[in-house]
């Protein structure tokens, strides 16, 4: 098979990669008295989370709407970093949540949640185990060794909105990988690399998750869903470093997530330090 090449934009150009199928995602995800209402497919964009913050503040979108991409040019992981994958290679793609009957101040669960529905979606859809890194990367094993194959970004699209966005490394081959540290579904031994049945099992599995925090007021313990995340982040009972805004440091265990989503450090001095946001670096295994 010729290599794939970055100026050939035939949506054939690479037969490891056929494109998505709006039409049939929208035939079995959207359904009366689901959660998606819509979905969307361009070919290539900036930002999936961008423009769905956009069209959510204009009003032309409601809950459920998801926007996916074959390409994103600009997709933003935490802390502004890049992502950058070739045309295809994985899933990219926002949703629009609207979670009026939970307090706002749960809502700081969401990247989380989306983190244990895709981790979920993924080991029945492509028979890989995806690990969590608090808060929000996913993480797959390739030939023993943890690697990021993906991460969230939630942020807020007005009053009473909540824009999650996914980008997901599927046929990724060793020769893109962006860094040495990075991996993919098809490099950790996926059963398959299309994305029409990946990306509607993540789907199902959010919304299936959603439904059950949201029906549980936004209330972790009672909807199973801080259970379920410290069953499945690789973080807990690490040493860790969090590096914290305002260039401080904590190094210590890695013990718990807490009410708040927090990953709970205990530190050498005996404290126990939650952490609300940072970069979490894991020192050694486990």
């Amino acid at each position: 098979m010729t290599p794939h090449n970055a100026s050939d934009d035939s949506r054939w150009s690479d037969l490891d990669r056929p494109p998505l199928n709006a039409t049939a995602l929208r035939r079995g995800l959207v359904r009366e008295g689901g959660l998606w209402s819509g979905v969307e497919l361009v070919q290539r964009t900036g930002s999936t989370n961008s423009d769905l913050v956009a069209q959510a503040v204009a009003g032309t979108v409601g809950e459920g709407a998801v926007l996916v991409a074959e390409e994103q040019t600009a997709g933003r992981g935490r802390l502004d970093r890049q992502w950058t994958a070739p045309a295809r290679s994985g899933l990219f793609f926002s949703v629009l949540l609207r979670p009026v009957e939970v307090p706002v101040d749960r809502w700081g669960w969401l990247p989380l949640l989306t983190g244990v529905a895709v981790a979920t979606g993924l080991s029945r859809a492509a028979g890989v185990d995806t690990a969590l890194k608090w808060p929000n990367d996913l993480l797959v094993k390739v030939g023993g060794e943890e690697r990021k194959a993906g991460g969230i970004l939630a942020e807020r699209a007005g009053e009473g909105g909540v824009v999650v966005g996914v980008g997901l490394n599927v046929s990724l081959r060793a020769s893109e990988l962006p860094v040495p540290t990075a991996g993919s579904l098809a490099l950790a031994g996926a059963v398959t690399t299309d994305r029409d049945p990946l990306l509607r099992a993540v789907l199902r599995s959010l919304e299936e998750w959603y439904g059950r925090w949201r029906d549980a007021g936004g209330d972790p313990a009672r909807s199973g869903l801080q259970e379920t995340y410290a069953a499945g982040c690789a973080t807990l009972g690490r040493s860790v470093r969090a590096e914290l805004p305002g260039e401080r440091s904590i190094v210590g265990e890695a013990v718990a997530v807490d009410g708040d989503g927090r990953l709970v450090i205990a530190t050498g001095e005996g404290v126990q330090e939650p952490v609300g946001a940072g970069d979490i670096v894991h020192l050694r295994p486990a």
